[in-house]
């Protein structure tokens, strides 16, 4: 398949974005003296929430009920939506319940038992949360490709910028607080970037599988979506303690909402 030079530079861009939000969000530790406060905190995972929701139905959902590959199942063309929906969230649970990490938010911590500290089990929290997002923007360019028009691309990278723009708010709220595991602004801020690599990486994984097997289109777009959603409900939002501020973290994630539709909606 022949794919143009300005197509594969839209690839790269796209992969590298959402990793360089992650760092600038991460970079803002420096510029805190202390912890973030409840409101902005709120503020900044209710938005990335609205994102995130955002993102799953109009750039994942849609396009899964949507996918071409779905001419044989007939009446039965929500079936790989509904699935692969149901599977990115078991995903999520089954990391979760594996690797030993630590929710800021609710003090609590999940996974196997291990020997790790605080820092590791926060930075590890954080990893698991840019898993979904990478995967996301991943299976988003492998269909692209596979329909080979200039405005699948767009539409795809439209969703890496979003992705990169939620990174921002949400790579500093989940940063600032690992300056207080390891009394040290740049420790955090290693931590933090080094949490976005796995986004990259991620989507490259998921280009490739939704590149070659094209059958799965429609299933691993709406997996990525129900894994967002997934990280929405289960982290974000406790996170945000909404209920303290529930007005902040409304407005915030309406606005997060609206945002990323237009991104999708309006640009791609």
């Amino acid at each position: 398949m022949n794919i143009s030079t300005n197509n594969i530079i839209i690839i790269i861009i796209g992969f590298m974005i959402i990793f360089i939000g992650n760092v600038l969000g991460a970079g803002l530790i420096f510029f805190f003296k202390k912890d973030i406060n409840e409101k902005l905190n709120t503020i900044f995972l209710g938005f990335a929430s609205g994102i995130m929701v955002a993102a799953s139905i109009f750039s994942l959902i849609l396009p899964s009920l949507e996918s071409e590959s779905l001419s044989n199942y007939g009446d039965f063309s929500f079936v790989p939506a509904v699935v692969g929906f149901l599977l990115g969230g078991l995903f999520l649970f089954i990391i979760d319940k594996i690797i030993p990490h630590f929710h800021k938010g609710t003090n609590e911590e999940e996974g196997v038992k291990s020997k790790f500290n605080k820092s590791t089990k926060l930075f590890l929290a954080m990893t698991i949360h840019n898993i979904p997002e990478g995967l996301a923007v991943g299976f988003s360019f492998g269909g692209a490709l596979l329909l080979n028009n200039d405005n699948a691309f767009i539409a795809s990278l439209m969703l890496a910028i979003g992705m990169a723009i939620q990174n921002f708010p949400e790579g500093a709220a989940v940063t600032l607080p690992l300056k207080e595991s390891t009394n040290s602004k740049t420790k955090a801020f290693i931590y933090g970037s080094l949490s976005g690599i796995v986004e990259p990486i991620f989507a490259l994984i998921g280009f490739f599988l939704a590149a070659e097997l094209s059958f799965l289109e429609p299933y691993l777009l709406s997996f990525a979506a129900g894994a967002m959603i997934y990280v929405v409900i289960e982290d974000l939002i406790p996170d945000s303690h909404l209920s303290k501020h529930p007005h902040f973290g409304t407005w915030s994630a309406l606005i997060g909402f609206a945002l990323m539709m237009v991104l999708d909606v309006a640009l791609g």
